[in-house]
């Protein structure tokens, strides 16, 4: 802690007295002693605080804290998957236009060379490079998805931790700890505000996240005392932003910037004004003007501290078996199993109905782009017997004339009788062949969430499927392998190049 800080610590304690002499009361035992051991060992000591109480201090404090806590086995082994998943989603994501107007725009930057655009030989600043990298995360639809608060987690979380990871020469054991945190942070901000209210509000909760995501791993990786920390979310508190319009962007670019682009660049860039000296606000989660009262009028400030230490929102985020939007999912997965066990083809299928929770079926109804429209993907799920990456990125398949004349037998319901909070993207696909016959096939939880997880070598298929076209075979396997024994790469550095060109 730094001079300046401890004057204005011992201000602070002098005008603020027993609540905040409460408030710093030491955190309880560690969460174990290594990865190995696999079980929390001690919780967080203090309990949830209610109204006022000096929230933001909490979580600063579990942000410093959590650099040196041993993370639970099987939440390392999460954060992992997670980390590959979103190194997969930015390599091939760098190849699709989201990818390309990302990298068009920062090569006009300049910028001190402190960080890498991943697939490139750019070096810019960490700012720049974690919002291209961000860019590509979400260009094509196959970053990670928190199914209750709706957060993209990854494709934010994990390019801002990669660009100060980079730029302070950190290891793979700091970028481990600074990703879950990033999760932790970016699910619980949205819990504070409550998810179904933001968007009752016109916002994107996936734009209105992805910043405290991002600014608690960069925070974590620039080593910012609790002071500064502090400051760090005030100032990625005054960035939030993202408006619900993204639904109608066509080609991808918006979308990708308010899910994962800007919340990069606004964490990264809040996180290193501060390291470069800015003081702000030290309690901007409560008081007057608060960051939660300001963006929800049932805001519930606890949710942002609720189960720190012993909740890992990673291991409730889900990775996409499929590059489509996650309402998708679900269904895609109902017909492939209806296609391989009835023998469905185009031929003898007559009718599709899809039936989908009502909040999720708005966001896929006949969209412009093929990788978010229902009907469409599955017009090319039972042609193609799969959903590959290129056909759920082509527009051309949308031209198709076999494409289009299935997608007229695709009827998409949206059903307000599915609308379960413990499995808010299902999905009921029903099928009548032209003999009459109706098959259906319900799939309550997709693979690849909590309920029906990937294993590491699922994770392992899928990051080899997205990254081989665009690196080749070689650096993707020894990509593989470090990230899953990412806690013994010494520098950050080392993984990096084998990311760039």
């Amino acid at each position: 802690m730094t001079r300046r800080n401890e004057v204005t610590r011992r201000e602070m304690l002098k005008g603020t007295g027993g609540m905040l002499a409460a408030a710093a009361l030491p955190l309880g035992e560690g969460l174990g002693e290594g990865l190995a051991e696999g079980k929390a060992q001690g919780t967080v000591a203090r309990p949830p605080a209610e109204g006022g109480a000096d929230i933001t201090g909490q979580l600063a404090r579990y942000m410093v804290e959590s650099r040196d806590r041993a993370l639970p086995a099987a939440v390392a082994r999460e954060t992992k998957h997670h980390i590959l998943d979103t190194l997969a989603a930015i390599v091939s994501g760098s190849t699709l236009k989201p990818g390309e107007m990302a990298v068009r725009y920062v090569r006009t930057q300049g910028g001190v060379p402190e960080a890498s655009v991943f697939t490139t030989d750019i070096k810019t600043s960490a700012v720049n490079a974690a919002l291209a990298n961000a860019m590509f995360a979400h260009a094509d639809e196959t970053d990670d998805f928190e199914p209750f608060t709706k957060a993209h987690p990854g494709c934010s979380t994990v390019p801002a931790a990669f660009a100060v990871a980079e730029r302070e020469d950190r290891s793979g054991l700091e970028l481990l700890r600074a990703v879950t945190l990033g999760y932790d942070v970016c699910c619980r901000f949205l819990m504070a505000l409550g998810p179904d209210h933001v968007r009752a509000t016109h916002r994107s909760a996936e734009g209105v996240s992805s910043n405290a995501g991002a600014v608690a791993a960069a925070a974590s990786l620039a080593r910012l005392d609790e002071t500064g920390t502090r400051y760090a979310i005030s100032y990625s508190m005054q960035q939030v932003s993202g408006v619900w319009s993204w639904e109608r962007d066509a080609e991808h670019v918006e979308k990708a910037f308010d899910f994962a682009g800007m919340g990069a660049r606004n964490g990264v860039t809040a996180a290193m004004v501060v390291q470069a000296g800015w003081t702000g606000v030290r309690d901007v989660l409560e008081g007057e003007h608060n960051a939660l009262e300001a963006m929800s009028t049932q805001p519930k400030p606890a949710e942002m501290i609720a189960g720190l230490g012993t909740r890992f929102w990673v291991m409730e985020t889900a990775i996409k078996t499929f590059s489509v939007g996650y309402p998708i999912q679900a269904p895609a997965d109902a017909l492939l199993s209806l296609r391989k066990e009835h023998g469905l083809t185009p031929a003898n299928v007559a009718k599709i109905v899809v039936k989908l929770p009502a909040d999720g079926a708005g966001i896929v109804n006949n969209r412009a782009m093929p990788d978010v429209n229902v009907q469409h993907m599955m017009a090319v799920a039972l042609i193609d017997g799969t959903i590959s990456f290129d056909a759920s990125h082509s527009y051309e398949r949308m031209s198709d004339p076999q494409v289009r004349a299935v997608k007229e037998r695709v009827e998409l319901v949206a059903d307000r009788s599915l609308m379960d909070p413990l499995a808010p993207r299902s999905g009921l696909v029903e099928v009548t062949l032209r003999d009459g016959r109706m098959v259906s096939k319900f799939t309550r939880f997709a693979p690849g969430t909590k309920e029906n997880p990937l294993d590491t070598a699922g994770v392992n298929a899928k990051a080899r499927s997205l990254m081989e076209p665009v690196i080749g075979a070689q650096r993707t396997e020894a990509i593989i392998q470090r990230v899953n024994a990412l806690e013994d790469v010494a520098k950050i550095r080392d993984l990096v190049r084998l990311l760039t060109s």
